[in-house]
């Protein structure tokens, strides 16, 4: 099994904004490994619906900071394209 990561998902995002990347960083940006791994450890989980409660919160907080990457990605977009 997989266990969950010391690092929460915000803790690890905010972290990396912290650092001030530049839009071509912003715009690479991916999860570190062993969080993608999490992340595909509890879909699987879901699909077989053997998620606990607390697996849950956990998928749903992924769930959001995805939605929040991929906004931060499109609105970089947007801006270096002088649309935003």
């Amino acid at each position: 099994m997989i266990e969950t990561p010391v690092h929460d998902v915000f803790a690890v995002i905010t972290d990396f904004l912290a650092e001030d990347p530049s839009d071509e960083e912003l715009l690479a940006y991916k999860l570190p490994d062993d969080l993608q791994k999490r992340v595909s450890h509890l879909l699987y989980l879901n699909r077989e619906a053997e998620l606990t409660c607390e697996q849950r919160h956990e998928l749903d907080d992924y769930v959001r900071a995805d939605h929040m990457i991929s906004r931060l990605k499109t609105k970089t977009k947007l801006r270096q394209k002088g649309l935003a």
